[in-house]
Formats: C-alpha cells, sequence, structure tokens
C-alpha cells in the first residue's frame, strides 16, 4: 500500500503551524509555522486604535484562516506529497479561546457594525477580564451545592466559556444577542473545514463544564445567575458534542482549493492543544503524566478512577484519551515568566553580551545559572506572574522573590525563576497522589524541553523522578495528526484506535533526565520554604496581600482612566 499522511494543525498564542507525518512510522516529513499577524491584542484594537481593559486578551480570527492557507500548502510542497494520499487532518487550539458567531458561524467582529467592538472578537485563552463573573459563579455554584463544581477543584475559571460569555452579557448585550452561537476556537476552525459547526467533548468538558452523563449546568442554575442566561446552553452553545477521535466531518471543496487538499478529506473533532501532546508523547495509560511545557504549562493525569480534590482544573472521562478520566492541572506562566524577565528586567549588558557572542538571552543565562549550586543563589521565587491556575485557583496572585540583596546577579534570578516553576510543578504531583491518584512516569513535551537542557534537569532534581520527553519537536500538532488518522479509520491507512496510532506514530527521545541525589536533598529543603511562602501569600493563612495589591492597582487605574 502506498503511503499515506496526516496533517495536524496546532493553534497557540502567537502562532499556528502545520505538521505532515507518515501514519506508518508517525516521521514528521515537513513544519510550517505562520505568525499570526494581529498576535495578542491586549492594549487596544489595531483597526481602529480602541483602547482595551485590564486583563484583556483578544485575537482576530482571520489569523486562524491564515494557518489554512499558508502552512498546510507548504508543508505539502516541502514534502512532495500528492495531496490524494492525505487522508486525515487533526487541529488542536488553545483554550478557552472563544467567539461569538453568527448563524452562519461568521465571527461577529467581521462585521462592519462591530468592527470597533471589542467583545465581537475572539477572547484568547488568557482574557481574565470575566474574573467578577467566575467569582460570581463559583459563589452560586457553592452556595447550591451544585455537583459540576466538584470536577473543577471547586473553582471556575474567568478564563472559560461561561464566565466570558456572561461578560459579554454584561458589558454588550447587543453582542450577546447577535451572537447566534458562542463556539471554541477549535470547533470554529473545525467548521470552516467541513462547513458544519460541531463541538469537541474536550473543549466542552474541561472549559464548559459538560458532562457526557449530566450535561451543561442546569438552566435554573444559570436564570440565579442572570435570568437573560436561562436559555444559553438550548441556544448559544447548541450542537452535537463529539468524543475524540470523531469524525467531524470532511473538507468542503472550498476549504480544500484554500488548503491545497482533496475534499472530502476526514477532520477530526478538535482538542485543546496541551491535550494533544498526551498522546503526542506516546501517553495512553493509566498513572502517564504528560507536562506540556510553554508559554504556559499544562499537566495532564491519566487514571483510571475519578476522584475530586482541590486545585484541579478538571477532570473529565474520555476527556484526553478514551476509557480514562483524565486530569488537567496548570501552570499559566512558564515560558511566559522567563521571556518577561528577559524582556524587562534584565540590564542592556547583558543582551550586548550575548549579542556579541552569537547567541541569545536564554542561552547565556542558561549557561551561567547551570554553573550555580541549588540553593547558592539564596533566591526563592513564587511563579504567579499571571495568577495561580493549580492548586489555589486564584488570577489575583501574583509574582514574588524573596532573597534579593546587591549582590544579586541576573542569572540567579533566571535559575530562582525556573525553580519557582519547578516547585509548583511538585505541588501539583503532590496534590493527585495526596487525593489517591497514581503518578507513575512523567514526560514532558513542548517548546521549553527542546531548548533547556537546565530547566529539565531541575525539573527532575525538585520533583525527584526521572523525566522522559517527547522524540517530536511539535509534540502537539503531532497528536492532532494521530486524532486525524483515527478520524480516517484503518481501513484507509490510519487507525481505529488511539492506542493502535500511538504504537506506531509516537516516539521518545533516548535521552532522559534523572535526578541527582544531592540536588534532590537540597531542593528539598528549599521545597519546604515554597510550601510554607504558597499557603502564606495564597491565602490560606487568610491573608490577601496579593489580591489586595490588585484591587488598589484596579481601582487607581480605573480613577485614572
Amino acid at each position: 500500500m502506498e503511503r499515506r499522511y496526516t496533517i495536524g494543525i496546532d493553534f497557540g498564542t502567537e502562532s499556528g503551524r502545520a505538521v505532515l507525518v507518515d501514519t506508518c512510522s508517525g516521521e514528521e516529513l515537513a513544519c510550517h509555522v505562520t505568525l499570526y499577524p494581529h498576535g495578542v491584542m491586549d492594549e487596544c484594537l489595531p483597526s481602529t486604535g480602541k483602547r482595551l481593559g485590564y486583563d484583556w486578551a483578544l485575537q482576530h480570527p482571520d489569523d486562524y484562516l491564515l494557518v489554512l492557507r499558508q502552512s498546510v500548502p507548504e508543508v505539502l510542497r516541502a514534502a512532495s506529497v500528492d495531496p490524494t494520499h492525505v487522508i486525515g487532518i487533526g487541529v488542536d487550539f488553545t483554550s478557552c479561546t472563544m467567539l461569538p458567531v453568527d448563524a452562519d458561524g461568521r465571527p461577529l467582529c467581521a462585521l462592519e457594525s462591530f468592527r470597533d467592538e471589542p467583545h465581537a472578537y475572539v477572547k484568547l485563552w488568557k482574557h481574565h477580564a470575566a474574573h467578577k463573573e467566575a467569582a460570581r459563579i463559583n459563589e452560586l455554584a457553592q452556595a447550591r451545592r451544585e455537583p459540576f463544581l466538584n470536577r473543577y477543584g471547586g473553582q471556575t475559571s474567568p478564563e472559560w466559556m461561561l464566565a466570558k460569555a456572561w461578560q459579554v452579557l454584561s458589558e454588550a448585550p447587543e453582542v450577546y444577542e447577535a451572537a447566534h452561537y458562542f463556539v471554541e476556537a477549535g470547533d470554529w476552525i473545525v467548521s470552516r473545514m467541513t462547513g458544519s459547526l460541531t463541538r469537541s467533548g474536550c473543549g466542552a468538558g474541561y472549559k464548559a463544564m459538560w458532562h457526557k452523563a449530566a450535561g451543561y449546568p442546569p438552566a435554573s442554575f444559570l436564570r440565579e445567575l442572570d435570568p437573560r442566561l436561562e436559555r444559553f446552553v438550548d441556544t448559544k452553545l447548541s450542537g452535537d458534542i463529539l468524543p475524540l477521535g470523531a469524525r467531524a466531518g470532511e473538507l468542503t471543496d472550498e476549504a480544500a482549493a484554500m488548503m491545497g487538499l482533496c475534499p472530502g478529506t476526514s477532520v477530526a473533532a478538535a482538542i485543546i492543544d496541551a491535550h494533544a501532546g498526551v498522546p503526542g508523547a506516546g501517553a495512553v495509560r493509566a498513572g502517564q503524566m504528560v507536562m506540556a511545557m510553554g508559554t504556559s504549562l499544562c499537566h495532564m493525569l491519566l487514571s483510571d478512577k475519578e476522584v475530586h480534590m482541590e486545585g484541579v482544573t478538571g477532570v473529565v472521562e474520555d476527556g484526553i484519551i478514551p476509557g480514562l478520566f483524565g486530569y488537567e492541572a496548570g501552570q499559566p506562566a512558564v515560558g511566559d515568566l522567563f521571556g518577561w524577565f528577559v524582556r524587562q528586567a534584565l540590564s542592556p549588558e547583558v543582551a550586548h553580551e550575548a549579542q556579541e557572542k552569537g547567541i541569545d538571552v536564554h542561552s547565556l543565562l542558561e549557561h551561567r545559572a547551570s554553573f550555580l549550586n541549588p540553593g547558592e543563589h539564596g533566591l526563592l521565587a513564587l511563579d504567579w506572574w499571571n495568577g495561580n491556575r493549580s492548586v489555589l485557583a486564584d488570577t489575583d496572585l501574583s509574582g514574588l522573590i524573596v532573597g534579593l540583596t546587591l549582590q544579586t546577579k541576573p542569572e540567579d534570578i533566571y535559575r530562582a525563576l525556573l525553580e519557582a516553576t519547578a516547585y509548583g510543578t511538585r505541588k501539583i504531583i503532590e496534590t493527585y497522589e495526596e487525593a489517591g491518584l497514581a503518578v507513575d512516569e512523567l514526560l514532558a513535551c513542548g517548546g521549553l524541553p527542546q531548548r533547556n537542557r537546565l530547566l529539565m534537569q531541575i525539573y527532575a532534581d525538585v520533583t525527584g523522578r526521572e523525566i522522559k520527553l517527547s522524540a517530536s519537536a511539535q509534540t502537539p500538532a503531532l497528536g492532532a495528526a494521530i486524532w486525524g488518522a483515527v478520524a480516517a479509520g484503518k481501513q484507509i491507512g490510519g487507525y481505529d484506535t488511539v492506542v493502535e496510532a500511538c504504537a506506531s506514530m509516537a516516539k521518545l527521545r533516548e535521552e532522559t533526565f534523572r535526578p541527582d541525589p544531592q540536588h534532590k536533598a537540597v531542593y528539598d529543603r528549599l521545597y519546604e520554604q515554597y510550601d510554607r511562602l504558597h499557603d502564606l501569600f495564597g491565602g490560606r493563612g487568610g491573608r490577601q496581600i496579593m489580591q489586595e495589591l490588585k484591587r488598589i492597582k484596579l481601582q487607581q487605574s480605573q480613577s485614572l482612566a
């Protein structure tokens, strides 16, 4: 049989990429990245200059279509692959990244009447401006003892579908009324390919509080939140919900022409980007935890049982791998945190030295920091520059560095920030285990493991565990391609199950990172202090120092507006 291929399309925070994969060997023949021209809009609308509020993060849906137009044809060209040999397409997407659309699926921001209305645009996953709505959702759900809340660690997030949609209703009711649907961007891009809207059970389960037996939160709960929300599920969230691996449809003539593919090619239901890294790393068994490490860090644990615990941002049956419960926790600032330090807190001399040596600043700081022993810099940091997602679930928390002196050097701070994210991961692992879940194996994927060896060694030392790495530089895109092969099916060169697909298409590196016993002993001592800071500044002692600082900041910024 001739070789067959699938394409995985990974829509990230700053760019989208397509990877062309051989379904038999898992070989990645070509990859192409398209940067989003509009980027992340967090200050103003670029088309009109209209200012955005605090904690806003928007995107333009045209950027996603550009990925289909540019990256998909380019991987076909680069690999010299006949489009007739491409049997399936899979899509992964940041989440909850959502947008309002009309009855034909057109984004409302594309309409002239809403071009200057921020609420008509895509709300990116890290849009946190719906914090008031999320707080009220949590308050009411706790008061009513809503069962759905237990599946999310007792807290919902301002990042999620209901809070964001309610913010639209509260602040721009005309947009809410005009929206025929609110959709995950992953479901929207699939609908642009297939011509019909379906919803992924992955996105619905983790970000819209949907359960395959209980459905969405009840209408009585939504009515008590706001009478105008009573029919939100029946209207704005309507549509068939598909399990992972399901065939959402096939490429229309229009989409095929745009992408350089053949009409009728199978398109899989969308999956959340980090979750796609699980099959991409070959994880299909209970006890395996995959860390998707990029701008943020998502921890996905597979288990054969369901338990409820604090700090988990979702447990969904069949939500990551069919037949297993998928648990999600996360840290919202990892790569973003290191990037902030390099952009905002470094002296020009460091950048100049990196330029003279012909390396980037991160590489220079990693090299310098690698000569430091654990604890030598005398610093300890909390990694909450973008709030805390797990286990405190509080977006109002902020960053902290303890131990700074006049002798502190840039590489000291850089290493302390690397260590802080590792401590946060250890806290998440311990939370899983304290709840009775086995964490038997750690796997890592994403951009950071590919670039920063020191970071991975620190994670091994802090957690005391061996860490295995995905062999793919584009693991979520590979995972999406694996789902594309499952949607296509075995009969035409794909697979009938994700377990079969992963056995052939997913690979791990031979190199692993093992903990250094001496380093681990020091990090155990440092982690004890981290744990104390975590509870003190996280509000567990009744203090809300960081939250009060944010309240004052918000009040002052509003008074000056």
